[in-house]
């Protein structure tokens, strides 16, 4: 993701679903000024508390609270999966996106979150077999928990994405599934095996 912002000279980035902030505080070298926005208001005030100076706010995907073609940038780093009303979200994403400027996307791929069961059946050892999904066509909501949150995900296949990206007037320029470059050795492989996430950018004509 900050591989696609470092050395582009981006001068005003928004941030979509910025959670305590993390990645405003990556970018904040490669970008003139960085908005983060998010309905949860203790992530906002826990992005003020880690970086006072920075600038976030309270707000929601769908109802974005600035002009047509604001920003130069606009981020939605895994938060696509966390929208409700995805067609309005990215509608309005496109809306406050100045021309020529950049709509970098990170979101679970579509296979990983039409998973059955967790995904990974296994074998009678305990091993793991295969990445079982289903449903796939069906646009759903399901339950993720881990580390004590518990939080409602949508499964959407990726043509819906697609879809509404090029509806709102946008054009694919980069698409990758990375792989893992590190970490556990076991945990890198099960990510190699089964598709997890993807990154890509879209512009504005």
């Amino acid at each position: 993701m900050r591989a696609r912002i470092e050395g582009q000279g981006f001068s005003r980035a928004l941030d979509i679903g910025c959670g305590e902030g993390r990645f405003c505080r990556m970018i904040a070298p490669h970008v003139s000024a960085a908005t983060g926005i998010d309905p949860a208001p203790s992530l906002i005030a826990e992005a003020i508390r880690r970086d006072p100076a920075g600038d976030y706010r309270l707000g929601r995907a769908e109802q974005l609270d600035f002009a047509d073609g604001a920003f130069d940038l606009v981020i939605s780093y895994l938060s696509l999966i966390d929208i409700d009303d995805i067609d309005t979200a990215i509608a309005e994403m496109a809306r406050v996106l100045a021309p020529g400027g950049m709509l970098l996307i990170a979101n679970l791929n579509s296979f990983n979150t039409a998973a059955v069961q967790g995904g990974w059946q296994q074998d009678w050892r305990g091993g793991s077999r295969y990445f079982a999904i289903d449903d796939y066509l069906i646009t759903r909501p399901t339950r993720a928990a881990w580390r004590g949150i518990d939080v409602v995900n949508w499964h959407r296949p990726l043509s819906t994405y697609f879809t509404l990206l090029i509806d709102a007037g946008l054009r694919l320029t980069f698409f990758d599934e990375p792989a893992p470059t590190g970490g556990d050795p076991a945990k890198a492989d099960r990510y190699r095996r089964a598709p997890y996430a993807h990154v890509m950018t879209w512009r504005r004509a």
